[in-house]
């Protein structure tokens, strides 16, 4: 009886997925716009010996390089013209953000609806210039100091390859954007869904290949499957968790009829900010170690120290990156969802949570129960995240299954879905509004 159920539900999705002509031009753009991306991956950067750079990012592979690598699919290795990536643009808008709740002009610009949000939106485009300027200016020098890596150094590779990794962030920069309208999901989060994505296939040769050479045990390879599995239940179950507090609405009468007296909820999820806090911790830490690891042993010893401090497993790294997880979750929880808005707009309509008097002690009860989810949630993403890292510290399994990937492509893949979803549905309300439409006509 389910099955037959279920099976009438995906025939008529399907049907209205086949008549959804809008939301076919937008998969189609998404579809595109990601080819573009991938392609700009494999567009290497003028003045690079291939084999040299081959060399070195095989010695480094292990460390934080490998995971801006993954960010980047694999643009990082071969030194391509989008090995930036979308990392400056997230760095910009962390610092916008935190600059958001400190000065009282963006504060305002924020409270200004569409009009203020473009104009942080061109702030954080600037800033993403200048991130980008710095990080390729670094990572020009970085090579240069690679030996045979550059055929020609000098400051006119340091110029073209600084205005042309900028040229690449700016351009994804626009690509992201231009999904996120004309497409579908969000343009970002599916940019770096597409690296990692992509990288995929080679970490499951390249762990299958340890195996058969028997430096990874049939056990441990087993181990890190049921890990994987265990990893994607988890994250679906708690991305889809939520805490409904019920909303109380009272009955008024407008002449001689009765409006009213029904209950809602006012659901909170349990991790409200989604992927956001664990992408902003790798590139904050990525940020200041961008170069390091091009530098061969020829830069100044404390950053060689860093970098070794930073490494995967590495507590420093697993500090940084846990503090971070939680920071983040708790300051962006905070900027998606204000309890005292919220809890003005429920007086302002005559809603209610029982028990609560409206206003001042409502706003307080909704930060309170939000305040312990974002405390579960954060502990969540932090376990999610690091307990993959030991495992993969301890039997040097490509980190492409750490936490931190699987939570970025189950997170973006169920919400690129729940979009699709609503465009069909808002495709199949039109046809019956446009249905009730003809009937009255003819009538």
């Amino acid at each position: 009886m389910a099955s037959a159920a279920e099976q009438l539900a995906a025939n008529l999705n399907f049907a209205a997925f086949a008549k959804a002509d809008e939301l076919k031009k937008r998969l189609w753009f998404t579809l595109a716009a990601l080819v573009v991306y991938r392609l700009g991956t494999y567009i290497p950067l003028p003045g690079i010996n291939p084999a040299e750079l081959a060399k070195l990012f095989h010695q480094q592979q292990t460390g934080i390089l490998g995971v801006f690598d993954m960010f980047a699919g694999g643009a990082v290795s071969r030194m391509a013209i989008f090995a930036l990536g979308i990392m400056p643009y997230i760095s910009s808008s962390i610092i916008i953000q935190l600059m958001t709740s400190v000065s009282k002009k963006l504060e305002e610009l924020k409270k200004e609806g569409e009009q203020g949000r473009k104009v942080i939106n061109q702030y954080t485009r600037y800033g993403t210039v200048i991130l980008a300027a710095i990080q390729g200016y670094a990572i020009a020098v970085g090579l240069e100091g690679a030996q045979h890596v550059v055929t020609d150094p000098g400051m006119f590779f340091r110029i073209e390859t600084t205005i042309t990794l900028v040229g690449g962030t700016v351009f994804l920069m626009w690509l992201g954007e231009q999904i996120t309208s004309r497409g579908v999901g969000n343009g970002i989060s599916l940019i770096i869904f597409a690296g990692i994505v992509a990288t995929l296939p080679q970490a499951l040769l390249g762990t299958l290949e340890l195996g058969r050479q028997g430096a990874l045990s049939s056990g441990a390879i087993l181990m890190v499957g049921v890990m994987v599995i265990v990893v994607i239940m988890a994250i679906v179950f708690v991305e889809r968790a939520q805490r409904r507090l019920i909303v109380q609405y009272p009955k008024r009468q407008v002449g001689n009829k009765m409006y009213g007296g029904d209950s809602s909820h006012l659901p909170l999820k349990l991790n409200t900010s989604g992927v956001i806090p664990p992408i902003f911790a790798s590139s904050l830490l990525l940020l200041p170690i961008t170069v390091a690891n091009f530098s061969a042993g020829q830069g100044p010893e404390w950053l060689g120290v860093v970098t070794a401090l930073l490494g995967h497993g590495q507590p420093l790294y697993m500090g940084l990156y846990a503090a971070g997880i939680i920071f983040f979750t708790f300051f962006y929880t905070a900027i998606v969802f204000n309890p005292k808005e919220t809890a003005d707009n429920l007086k302002k309509y005559g809603g209610f949570i029982p028990g609560i008097r409206p206003g001042q002690r409502t706003a307080e009860y909704i930060d309170y129960v939000l305040t312990r989810l974002t405390a579960v949630g954060a502990v969540y993403l932090t376990l999610i995240c690091l307990l993959p890292e030991f495992l993969v510290t301890q039997y040097k399994v490509p980190f492409y299954f750490g936490g931190t990937s699987l939570l970025i492509v189950v997170s973006v893949t169920m919400d690129t879905v729940a979009q699709i979803q609503s465009h069909l549905l808002a495709h199949q309300y039109e046809g019956l509004i446009k249905k009730s439409k003809l009937r009255g006509t003819r009538r």
